[in-house]
């Protein structure tokens, strides 16, 4: 998922009118197709409206609305048996918002987007049930959620292509999309940073089980089973950063996202415009960016973006730790421990 940047101001001061953010304000969201029947190895497309219905104008995370290329897992597609379709879109990594980064609805008004289902998830065959849920909202802006789902048949389609069981014989660094000498030569050390975070993780879990203020800060609650699944991905992110062939590309000028990665392309990583100002190493940092999305590899940890910052992926750790365990800031802070905890 990609990671945004952050800014030092508020989120409130972002949000003019009080009143038009209340917590409780919710679009309305329709989902539509034009066949719920899709036979072969076809697009399956939904059209997605967006409807303003709270009587006053509100504003919205643009990356909270989808578009022809999601930024995230917006839809949650779950087939009849009970399993998830498989998101294969960008992971990101987000920051606090800019005021660019929102979009205002006014009251009544609509939006419509056509949203291409099979460039973002692994649809076999089969019922599914299809809604819209954009998590992880940055203040009291309006929820984006259908009020219903979708149902969608699809039949005649070929198996998915196993893309994360490329096994590659050494490690090495290769680059995409630009990058230049300078950026080449910071790159080396973000990943050598990368290299020592993931390493000092995976020691420091290879010790004792045992609720340590450093382990409880950022995976919450102790139990042995949430500490090995912890140690489990960090010795696979030390052994990916040392033996897997890393790929880095420049090519992303956003200022407002440091960098994104597809789940199930490793080990190619995209850097972003915020990713060149931050530090070396320390919180947000260019070496724990890369264990931040180096974590989103399903073939890694397959970590999600269930909350961003330092403030929130804390608070993730104590109201939710499973979520916390399967989640990429909290690797990110816990392998950067800025500030340090034993």
């Amino acid at each position: 998922m990609i990671r945004y940047a952050r800014t030092t101001a508020p989120v409130v001061a972002l949000l003019a009118c009080s009143s038009a953010f209340a917590a409780q304000d919710k679009l309305d969201v329709q989902l539509s197709v034009a066949n719920p029947v899709v036979q072969g190895d076809v697009s399956v497309a939904v059209d997605v409206t967006v409807t303003n219905t709270t009587g006053h104008a509100v504003k919205v995370l643009k990356s909270q609305l989808p578009s022809q290329h999601l930024q995230g897992p917006l839809f949650r597609i779950i087939k009849e048996d009970g399993t998830p379709a498989s998101y294969v879109g960008p992971l990101v990594k987000r920051a606090a918002p800019r005021a660019e980064d929102y979009v205002r609805i006014e009251a009544g008004a609509t939006r419509t987007y056509h949203v291409d289902l099979t460039s973002h998830y692994e649809l076999g065959n089969g019922r599914y049930t299809v809604e819209y849920l954009a998590p992880n909202r940055h203040g009291n802006e309006a929820e984006v959620a259908s009020t219903a789902p979708l149902q969608l048949w699809t039949s005649g389609r070929s198996a998915a292509v196993e893309t994360d069981a490329v096994e590659q014989p050494e490690a090495n660094i290769s680059y995409t999309g630009g990058c230049t000498t300078t950026e080449k030569n910071k790159l080396v050390k973000a990943v050598n940073a990368a290299t020592n975070y993931a390493t000092e993780s995976n020691s420091y879990l290879a010790g004792t089980p045992s609720g340590t203020q450093r382990y409880v800060k950022w995976f919450g609650a102790f139990t042995s089973s949430r500490w090995n699944t912890a140690h489990t991905h960090f010795t696979n992110e030390e052994s990916a950063f040392k033996t897997k062939p890393l790929t880095l590309d420049c090519s992303c000028n956003d200022s407002g996202v440091y960098a994104y990665v597809y789940a199930n392309q490793p080990y190619k990583i995209y850097l972003c415009g915020a990713f060149w100002s931050a530090p070396m190493t320390g919180t947000d940092s260019k070496g724990g960016t890369l264990v931040h999305e180096m974590s989103h590899f399903t073939v890694v940890a397959g970590t999600g973006d269930y909350a961003y910052g330092q403030s929130a992926a804390a608070n993730l750790a104590r109201t939710n730790p499973d979520k916390a365990v399967a989640n990429a800031d909290n690797h990110e802070y816990f392998a950067e421990n800025n500030p340090h905890l034993p």
